[in-house]
């Protein structure tokens, strides 16, 4: 069995000499045995007591209080039940905390986007963030407006290699040009970009959007406010958006 002097236990416990001491002369953490020369010793048993203070301690409860807890016939119970709570609180805390680094590397990432880290492209990304899944579901419904003319394109273009009517293709190119019209008009009146410059949110003219160079976050677009050309941020669009 191991043995620890009131240093080594306050040490273990990073607590003061003077607190243990205290401890002592209140009760609650009473030495098992005395060494020759006075001095006091320490079990594993009283180390594991002294952790189970500490912890009550910082869950604010006072000295009376962890004296009449630990000297209840049910201590443990209560205790084990403390303990429970407090370990769903931190878990909490971990989640918190994970979902805060996410956030802060989405910010870093889109603030190399937009070319600074001034105080008006934390807004911006900040903005982007908020409507983030806003801007998820208008992708996902692109999507699926895509997928049926795609099947259709891909059919027609094998049934006309592998048995020469070709019909079926011309059916799709006649549909998909005012389909793709439609829903681009669609997504656009959706979405808006930001300009890395002013920071002002815009919605440019369908002609320069279709046609701009992008990349899946960005388009490059002149902004109407400052006549800046590059690269702006897309996010989806709200009511302090700018048209063109």
């Amino acid at each position: 069995m191991s043995k620890y002097t009131t240093g080594e236990i306050a040490k273990l416990c990073r607590v003061t000499v003077r607190t243990v001491q205290y401890y002592d002369t209140r009760g609650i953490l009473v030495p098992t045995e005395l060494s020759e020369g006075g001095r006091r010793l320490y079990s594993d048993e009283d180390l594991g007591r002294m952790r189970v203070i500490c912890f009550l301690r910082d869950l604010g409860l006072s000295i009376d209080a962890v004296s009449a807890l630990l000297s209840e016939d049910d201590s443990d119970s209560v205790i084990s039940l403390l303990l429970d709570q407090r370990e769903e609180e931190l878990k909490r805390d971990v989640e918190k905390q994970k979902e805060n680094l996410a956030k802060i590397a989405a910010l870093k990432n889109g603030m190399k986007k937009l070319g600074g880290s001034s105080v008006e492209s934390i807004a911006d990304m900040a903005y982007v963030m908020t409507n983030k899944q806003k801007l998820k579901k208008l992708h996902a419904v692109m999507l699926l407006s895509v997928l049926p003319f795609a099947v259709l394109q891909w059919g027609s273009i094998i049934l006309w290699i592998t048995t020469g009517i070709w019909w079926l293709f011309a059916v799709w190119a006649v549909l998909v040009i005012p389909y793709a019209v439609f829903f681009s008009r669609w997504y656009f009146k959706k979405t808006a970009y930001i300009c890395p410059k002013c920071h002002k949110k815009f919605q440019p003219k369908f002609s320069e959007a279709v046609f701009a160079a992008h990349t899946p976050a960005a388009r490059k677009l002149t902004c109407p406010n400052c006549g800046h050309r590059g690269f702006c941020v897309e996010t989806a669009a709200g009511t302090d958006v700018q048209e063109d």
